[in-house]
């Protein structure tokens, strides 16, 4: 195969992880390699339950609109069976009662849909459908431990069963490509070093946000409201925030998130007495009266981090990386499921361009770009937290520009659908960041009003 990746003329290839970047990725190779072996480390479940490999397994996990049609792109009809199985759609802004720079959002029509069901559930759906093909096979229990070949060409992977001794003997996969999906906690870095290969230049950005999740039943004396979730979204000047979203079997998910010094707690009742630092007390009182029926469970690994396989280094042909163990986001924002997604659809189109013979650096960047935006999204929000570190590059006067302008379109997306629509089509991947500067947008943000919003949280729909 040269120096490329034999445009479509692989015969075998290895995704190191079965998470959801992983069999995607499985499903686009099985369209031109023989046959695809996914290497995963944990002994997966057989239905829709948790497993221990999820980082944030516990936690709230949402599909944006971008994610949903990316996976109704690789899986026809995914989203439909998704349904079917009894995941919530929560429309935006019209279900969610949302604070955000310090207004609360007008619920008028939905112009998005999250699908908020359990993350368990969803890659259950995803690992049924993907493993259907009889090309892909899934290796459970087994934990990659290095690469073979050298710094010019990977040819397959070292494998062992899982729990062994380190010293254990290790068997070799050979394979034209290894994709590494093995999340954000890869050890890819080590794995180029066997071969004589350099690792990738690590951007990185971390605010030293921790959050807390809790499963609880909400109580039928709660507040009126039809309202199906509540999202109180941290600020600089507000640093803060809560999420609650149905899971769809009649529980709810409640996420408190704070920065660092001033992470929620894990104690017994200390969780409750925390969302009383929100800045209204309406995610207070619902607490105060829904069942908890689970512990709180908490995470702090939140840093966005960027591997830049795109720049220059001694790196092999026939390894590529996508999914988290790329590009990884502060969790609070939700893109993760829809990225790993959007790079899988990334993958198929760039190993079917019909123009261009796809080569691994060329592989490599299409997927890098696929989660651009995202990290766009992410770490923009986050730079501006107090207390961010990392080096992802100061921003320059055209930066500034564009930061100005952005203020002016959340200022005015809490209550103008002419500017609230596109803003959110951009958060939900659905439409470049560009569109927020289309003309009619433009005109809002730069000689519109900022229009007058709810002065309480708006528990009834279109409330003023």
């Amino acid at each position: 195969m040269a120096n490329d990746l034999g445009h479509c003329g692989t015969r075998h290839a290895v995704v190191i992880g079965g998470s959801l970047a992983g069999l995607l990725a499985a499903r686009v190779l099985a369209e031109h390699a023989e046959r695809v072996t996914v290497v995963e480390r944990d002994r997966l479940p057989e239905g829709p339950d948790a497993r221990p490999g999820v980082p944030q397994g516990r936690h709230l996990h949402v599909l944006i609109p971008g994610g949903q049609r990316a996976l109704d792109e690789l899986l026809p009809g995914f989203m439909r069976e998704l349904g079917e199985l009894g995941a919530p759609r929560v429309g935006v802004p019209e279900d969610m009662v949302q604070w955000q720079n310090g207004r609360w959002f007008r619920r008028s029509p939905a112009t998005a849909h999250f699908s908020t069901g359990p993350r368990a559930q969803l890659e259950w759906l995803v690992r049924e459908r993907v493993l259907a093909d009889p090309r892909i096979e899934l290796i459970g229990g087994t934990e990659t431990t290095g690469l073979v070949g050298d710094s010019s060409r990977v040819r397959g992977v070292r494998v062992r069963a899982r729990g062994t001794e380190a010293r254990a003997e290790s068997r070799v996969l050979e394979a034209d490509l290894v994709v590494d999906a093995s999340g954000r906690s890869t050890k890819a870095a080590d794995w180029l070093a066997g071969i004589g290969a350099e690792a990738p230049y690590e951007e990185t950005l971390d605010t030293g946000l921790a959050y807390g999740t809790r499963l609880y039943r909400a109580s039928p004396e709660g507040p009126d409201t039809d309202a199906l979730g509540y999202y109180i979204v941290p600020h600089p000047t507000q640093q803060y925030g809560a999420v609650v979203l149905p899971l769809g079997d009649g529980t709810h998910l409640v996420t408190l998130s704070g920065l660092r010094g001033n992470e929620p707690p894990t104690e017994e009742g200390s969780f409750e007495e925390y969302a009383k630092r929100l800045p209204h007390p309406v995610i207070s009182d619902w607490l105060s009266r829904a069942e908890p029926i689970s512990p709180v469970h908490g995470f702090r690994g939140t840093s966005n981090v960027r591997r830049r396989y795109d720049r220059p280094g001694r790196r092999p042909a026939g390894f590529l990386a996508t999914g988290d163990a790329l590009c990884t986001f502060n969790p609070i924002y939700g893109q993760g499921m829809a990225v790993a997604a959007l790079s899988a659809v990334a993958l198929r189109r760039a190993l079917a361009d019909p123009k261009h013979t796809p080569t691994t650096r060329t592989v490599q960047k299409a997927l890098l770009d696929a989660s651009k935006q995202a990290w766009d999204i992410s770490a923009g929000a986050d730079r501006k937290m107090p207390g961010a570190i990392g080096d992802t590059g100061r921003p320059g006067p055209a930066d500034k520009a564009v930061s100005w302008y952005l203020r002016r379109v959340q200022a005015r997306a809490a209550g103008d659908p002419v500017v609230g629509a596109p803003f959110r089509a951009a958060l939900t991947l659905t439409a470049p960041l560009t569109s927020l500067f289309a003309p009619a947008v433009a005109k809002a943000v730069l000689f519109g009003p900022v229009h007058a919003t709810p002065a309480e949280p708006p528990l009834r729909r279109f409330e003023a």
